[in-house]
């Protein structure tokens, strides 16, 4: 969807309620991804669905999330031309049709089969970035030939050898034409997610009784299974040894991908990789320094979508304290909760230069199928556009003239520790 596309107003006159065709059903509907949820829900097995839904703990910081978006308010300015809206953005040199992307998540296919293709092809379409993961239900090459314009790859953390395994990725990552390496911070241990104990996901994966049953009730699903064929880690296959099953590959992901890269590691992989480098799990305005220090390009403010650590804040509250650490120096992304167009802009306004969506684009996905990720992307876009249209913002930069309250705002950071600089490597 372009940006330069006009959205008419007043009232719902732009969102198209009218008419007989696919377009207009799909927003009579589902005009909110809360729609797309609920009936994600009722087509996917409740492995897949909460596997994805479900955070860690009893799913606060994923209820947080979505809180501390809600709770900031935005106060709109009247009396200006509304007519011309752009929601452009440049992000690492490269021009975007919109200040958000699809983010990585592993576990695609279990939400929904061949998930990994739509949202590749509908970011491609769409013109966002979209991140492909090392534990992708689909190879990393396939997905970049499916987005080679606005492809970026998250890196787990495969320190055996020497990072022999994370080395060579970084080498197929260049190859396959990424344009962004997104080094994984966030996961320094694996965390306790009840709802997946309570479903038995294990790695390797094996179904029980009461899975194949929910399956057999899930139509939507199992057609998709048939056709994309059943999910596991292709990208790490090749490291799993000879003619490894994927029971063997998924062995070998439990072993290997463990813990969060160190400052040292950011260190070497900067020297490794000459494009533009993120690190993602950044939560401390002192950690967004060492990461500038160290030559990093971008800060991905994320709580990892609240499936690591359940007493950390919302991601957003502490974008504004990220975001003041590090100036222009690199570029701050936002992780954390998005679920519509106002949400986009209130990270905007809490000082992102763009934000990230997962369990959003899946949702889409699960509910719709194949074209479930393009209407995703065109519903959040025309949210922005409206909402920027409400508030007086011809185009992203006037989102930072707002007056904005952000009530849960974290302030009163204490000096960075001397430990952690010390830490830094360099």
């Amino acid at each position: 969807m372009s940006s330069s596309s006009a959205t008419p107003v007043p009232g719902n006159a732009g969102w198209g309620v009218s008419g007989n065709s696919r377009e207009a059903w799909l927003k009579r509907n589902f005009p909110t991804v809360e729609d797309l949820r609920r009936r994600a829900q009722r087509r996917v097995p409740s492995l897949g669905y909460d596997t994805v839904a479900g955070g860690t703990g009893s799913d606060l910081a994923v209820l947080r999330n979505a809180a501390a978006l809600d709770a900031i308010q935005i106060v709109p300015r009247y009396g200006v031309d509304r007519d011309e809206i752009s929601t452009e953005v440049t992000l690492f040199g490269r021009s975007y049709a919109a200040p958000v992307g699809i983010a990585p998540m592993g576990l695609q296919g279990v939400m929904w089969p061949g998930a990994e293709r739509h949202l590749a092809r509908a970011a491609q379409q769409a013109r966002i970035p979209y991140t492909a993961g090392t534990v992708s239900g689909v190879a990393l090459e396939e997905l970049a030939a499916l987005a080679p314009d606005v492809v970026w790859f998250q890196l787990y953390r495969l320190a055996a050898n020497d990072h022999a395994v994370g080395i060579d990725l970084v080498r197929r990552a260049k190859d396959a034409g990424v344009h962004v390496l997104v080094l994984t911070l966030d996961t320094p241990s694996r965390a306790k997610r009840p709802r997946e104990l309570r479903n038995g996901l294990v790695l390797p994966f094996r179904p029980s009784l009461r899975t194949m049953l929910q399956v057999t009730m899930c139509p939507g699903w199992l057609w998709a299974l048939a056709t994309q064929g059943r999910p596991g880690f292709p990208t790490l296959a090749r490291y799993a040894g000879q003619n490894a099953s994927k029971r063997d590959i998924a062995g070998f992901a439990q072993r290997e991908v463990r813990g969060g890269f160190t400052w040292q590691e950011v260190a070497r992989y900067r020297d490794l990789w000459k494009g533009p480098l993120v690190v993602k799990g950044v939560m401390h305005p002192a950690d967004a320094e060492i990461a500038v220090s160290l030559g990093v390009d971008g800060v991905q403010v994320s709580n990892h979508g609240g499936r690591q650590f359940e007493a950390a804040p919302a991601a957003i509250d502490v974008v504004p304290a990220v975001a003041a650490a590090v100036g222009r120096r690199a570029t701050v992304l936002f992780d954390g909760g998005v679920r519509s167009g106002l949400d986009l802009m209130r990270a905007r306004a809490a000082g992102a230069d763009a934000a990230l969506a997962g369990r959003t684009f899946l949702y889409g996905v699960a509910a719709l199928g194949d074209g479930g990720a393009d209407y995703v992307t065109q519903l959040l876009i025309e949210e922005l556009r409206v909402a920027m249209r409400q508030a007086g913002a011809h185009a992203l930069p006037d989102i930072a003239s707002l007056v904005v309250r952000h009530p849960g705002a974290m302030q009163d950071w204490p000096a960075p520790p001397a430990l952690a600089r010390a830490e830094s490597g360099r």
